[in-house]
């Protein structure tokens, strides 16, 4: 009660929400309950906090980022309700604005998720041009400490001005799942997730170990056509493969609770890929097998709910996928701290409050 008495004193702060992939497709599955709301990156709770959302009206371009840029700088500067902020889940698409606000043409200001260390390039003239753009975005958040870190090695890096959050699951959306699968036996192994994918090394690793595997992607991701690489692969009967397209995110995270483990197998590379695939397993309470990814924030061996395997080990990936169908006792322990860390560390909720902390901030800095 005394926070929404706070929150009703306060004058209403409103945020610009811009996110790359469609709001209005993810916002409409969040309110039915069937597409989990930390893949809005706290949005969804910023109200709790007394912070309004204008949803950026999406628009797909596909790889064509200048009528991209265009668009959404057009979206911002005409947006017809009233707004104090830009709050981003990336800057892609949104360099017009950010260049204008680093030139004092654009005076609202802009908070954005970076996905990636900032980079000093080689060349010289981009490395000028990159100093010029971060002095548009007001504040950054980060996924974990290491990027953080990484990211100060650059002059761009704006010490007091970078922020890890706590980004984790939409515990009520998974807590649905759950009880719509009580009393579920957990057999086989899954992977799923779309981005970064080290097929050829989880492919070979369960060829040997003959455990029974469920691979959940598109035909081709980043540049990566699975399609054909599996064309090429040998794949033993007991791995199925099935290639998805769209969001069907209830339908994956049932089919990831009645799982064993979720393998998370990456190829290497500086940022955090397969995070969302790891929060979701932590929220389910699925143990895991991932790729050493050390700009991941979670250390899912120190916290007890999972083993990481160094980048394409096909042998140690095979040890461990033997190790958790030998174990089932040790596995379900696993899974019992992967929710207890979801439920106290890594949440919607939490990775909501920190944004809106830093939102608020702003708007006394501008007093």
């Amino acid at each position: 009660m005394e926070q929404e008495k706070r929150n009703k004193e306060e004058r209403q702060i409103t945020a610009y929400f811009y996110h790359t992939e469609n709001i209005q497709y993810m916002y409409e599955g969040w309110s039915k309950g069937s597409f989990p709301g930390h893949l809005l990156y706290g949005a969804t709770h910023l109200s709790d906090h007394g912070i309004g959302i204008v949803q950026h009206k999406f628009r797909e371009f596909g790889e064509r980022r200048l009528p991209m840029m265009l668009y959404v700088a057009f979206q911002v500067l005409f947006c017809p309700k009233c707004f104090d902020l830009i709050y981003a889940t990336h800057y892609k698409g949104l360099e017009i604005i950010i260049l204008l606000r680093a030139l004092h043409l654009y005076r609202k200001p802009i908070v954005i998720w970076h996905h990636q260390p900032i980079i000093t390039p080689k060349k010289k003239w981009r490395e000028w041009l990159g100093r010029l753009f971060y002095r548009g975005i007001d504040e950054m958040f980060f996924f974990s400490q290491k990027l953080v870190d990484d990211s100060m090695k650059s002059r761009k890096a704006k010490p007091g001005h970078m922020h890890v959050g706590h980004w984790g699951p939409d515990n009520a959306f998974y807590d649905k799942v759950i009880s719509q699968c009580c009393d579920v036996a957990h057999k086989g192994f899954i992977s799923t997730g779309r981005e970064r994918r080290d097929m050829r090394t989880l492919v070979a690793a369960f060829n040997a170990a003959d455990e029974p595997l469920d691979i959940y992607l598109n035909k081709r991701n980043c540049g990566i056509d699975y399609e054909q690489m599996f064309r090429e692969m040998e794949v033993k009967d007991n791995i199925k493969v099935h290639f998805t397209s769209g969001y069907k995110q209830d339908e994956l995270s049932v089919l990831v609770y009645r799982s064993l483990c979720v393998c998370i197998c990456c190829l290497e590379t500086k940022y955090t890929v397969g995070l969302t695939t790891i929060v979701e397993a932590l929220a389910l309470g699925i143990p895991m097998i991932c790729s050493r990814n050390p700009q991941v924030p979670i250390d899912i061996e120190r916290e007890g709910c999972g083993i990481f395997v160094d980048y394409y080990d096909t042998k140690g990936w095979e040890k461990q996928i033997r190790y958790i169908s030998d174990h089932p006792v040790e596995a379900a322990e696993m899974g019992r701290k992967a929710k207890n860390l979801a439920l106290t560390k890594f949440n919607d909720e939490i990775c909501a409050a920190e944004v809106a902390e830093i939102i608020k901030g702003l708007k006394r800095t501008k007093k």
